[in-house]
């Protein structure tokens, strides 16, 4: 097959797109033969070598968490999916940017995703519902999302808005259109944050999620008045620090299944900013390092 890969630790110069081994399926685990694969921050952290004392790879590694794709193997024990069904999903901390992937949890992609769309929502929505479920029922609160234009955040938003809740995002003033267009109400993050949220939501702010390590985790403490009432999915060290929750993404396929639902009824879509071809995967990993996305990057394979 072909795919992505990348020999040593370091810049997008070291990915290549070259013949390798199709990879097969273990107990409880699929194959799927994909169609589009997702661009995560941790595919270039991973590849540059900063993660490597968390997330150590072998070498050679092809990069990627999530895709869409479908299946053309199943392992033993696996019930529930057929040769045939298009799926999306979680694999390991690599492997997914290839013609082949062996995903460990997956859910039905609902007909309303193309490709691009069911690429981008494996690891934003079960990062995004791990967040969201930190803080308990969300119907009636009213929650603030900083970072909410990203990959997560922004699926953060259409799911805690299909729950139920009021969500104000923040947001560069370039996105704010975005976030309206998502259901929340946008506003600036940094300097002044409390003084705008008070004129946005006069009775208070009930719940933060933290989508964007800037930074700012004792304000949103500051601003809901309990570090229990506060979850982050990106800034480790502060969390343990203020005592906030911190959730991690999880190849839970409960989640992935919750987030298809929310897809077939219309009320969840990932949303993808850039799509690739594989031959440009370097352009696309250099595009999410640099940051301030909304929503997702994708590659079709």
């Amino acid at each position: 097959m072909r795919a992505v890969r990348y020999h040593e630790y370091g810049g997008v110069e070291t990915l290549v797109v070259e013949q390798v081994p199709d990879p097969h399926p273990g107990p409880g685990g699929i194959r799927v033969r994909v169609a589009a694969a997702g661009v995560n921050p941790v595919d270039w952290k991973v590849r540059s070598g900063a993660v490597r004392e968390v997330l150590p790879v072998d070498l050679p590694a092809i990069p990627g968490r999530d895709a869409v794709g479908v299946v053309d193997e199943i392992g033993e024990g696996v019930r529930g999916v057929s040769v045939g069904d298009r799926v999306f999903g979680l694999g390991g901390v690599t492997g997914a940017t290839a013609e082949l992937a062996v995903l460990s949890a997956w859910a039905h992609a609902p007909t309303t995703w193309t490709d691009e769309e069911a690429a981008g929502a494996g690891l934003a929505s079960v990062t995004a519902m791990g967040g969201l479920k930190a803080l308990g029922p969300l119907r009636g609160r009213t929650l603030l999302i900083e970072g909410a234009a990203g990959g997560v955040g922004s699926a953060a938003v259409e799911i805690a808005v299909a729950r139920g809740a009021t969500v104000i995002g923040t947001a560069g003033e370039h996105n704010h259109e975005f976030l309206t267009s998502l259901g929340a109400v946008p506003t600036t993050y940094g300097t002044g944050l409390a003084e705008r949220l008070a004129i946005l939501a006069p009775d208070g702010v009930d719940l933060a999620l933290d989508t964007a390590a800037s930074g700012s985790l004792a304000d949103l403490v500051a601003i809901v008045g309990d570090p229990a009432r506060v979850s982050t999915v990106a800034d480790h060290a502060n969390a343990q620090r203020l005592g906030v929750r911190l959730a991690n993404a999880e190849n839970d396929p409960t989640l992935l299944a919750e987030a298809g639902e929310l897809g077939r009824q219309g009320r969840y879509t990932p949303r993808v900013e850039r799509t690739y071809p594989l031959e440009r995967i370097a352009e696309a990993h250099a595009y999410a390092e640099r940051g301030h996305t909304r929503g997702k990057i994708v590659v079709r394979i």
